[in-house]
């Protein structure tokens, strides 16, 4: 699981990202994640930037995406990224 301190680095092209990834609609992850379709499309329309929404909302958005076989790439040079994990299965 991403740690608690991490959230504030997942950007708003990872989430769109992810989502796309899984192809999940936004109101299926809205669903999933138990936040409202206007905050997740507030919290995707910020560009490159961090949402702008509290972390607990945040971390309610990447635990539904990681549940589903999401991995959030960190910043390591060669950019931040997603990827779907091995083991993943889509649910």
């Amino acid at each position: 699981m991403i740690q608690r301190d991490q959230d504030d680095l997942i950007t708003a092209s990872q989430m769109r990202a992810a989502r796309a990834l899984l192809g999940f609609s936004q109101e299926e992850l809205a669903s999933r994640s138990g936040v409202s379709i206007p905050t997740l499309k507030r919290c995707e329309s910020d560009g490159e930037n961090v949402p702008i929404v509290s972390s607990r909302t945040r971390a309610k958005i990447c635990a539904a995406l990681q549940t589903a076989g999401i991995e959030f790439i960190p910043e390591n040079g060669g950019g931040l990224g997603v990827r779907l994990s091995r083991s993943s299965t889509r649910k």
